[in-house]
C-alpha cells in the first residue's frame, strides 16, 4: 500500500512540474511576480494568469518558453473581449534597470486559443516600435 502511495505522490507532483501544453519545462523566473510597467500599470502574474490592475484577467492556457509567448483565455469578467483569447509575446532586456523585460499583447480578441497561437506581430529586433508599430510595454518588479 505504501508503494501504490508513493508512486500516486510521485507521478503526481512529477505530472504538474510539468507545463501545459509546453515543449519546455521551465517558466523564467523573471516573468512570474508582482511587476509595474512605464505607465505604472500594475500586474501580477503566475502560472496560470496574468492580472492587469484589478479588471483584467487573463487565465493561462499555454506557455512556450522557446518561442516567448503565452497564450490564455480572457475572464468573463473583463470589461473588454470577454472569454476571447489573447496572447502575450515577450522579450528579456539588456541595460534596460530597472526594467528587465518587455511584453507586446499581439492579439486580445483571438476567437479560439489555435487562432491566438498563430499570430506572429512581435519583432524583438525592435522593442521600440516592434509591437504592431508601438513599443513593448517595459516591465520592472514591484513591492
Amino acid at each position: 500500500m505504501r508503494y501504490i502511495i508513493l508512486l500516486v505522490l510521485f507521478f503526481g507532483i512529477s505530472c504538474t512540474s510539468e507545463l501545459k501544453n509546453s515543449e519546455s519545462t521551465e517558466i523564467p523566473i523573471f516573468l512570474i511576480g508582482s511587476f509595474q510597467d512605464d505607465y505604472d500599470v500594475s500586474y501580477f502574474i503566475s502560472d496560470s494568469l496574468f492580472e492587469m490592475e484589478d479588471h483584467t484577467k487573463l487565465h493561462i492556457l499555454k506557455w512556450d518558453i522557446k518561442e516567448q509567448y503565452f497564450v490564455g483565455q480572457n475572464d468573463s469578467l473583463n470589461p473588454y473581449d470577454p472569454l476571447l483569447y489573447t496572447k502575450i509575446e515577450w522579450m528579456e532586456f539588456e541595460d534596460m534597470a530597472p526594467f528587465e523585460w518587455g511584453f507586446c499583447m499581439s492579439v486580445f480578441n483571438a476567437s479560439s486559443l489555435d487562432s491566438a497561437i498563430t499570430v506572429r506581430t512581435a519583432n524583438r529586433d525592435a522593442p521600440k516600435t516592434g509591437c504592431g508599430g508601438y513599443p513593448f510595454s517595459r516591465m520592472k518588479r514591484s513591492d
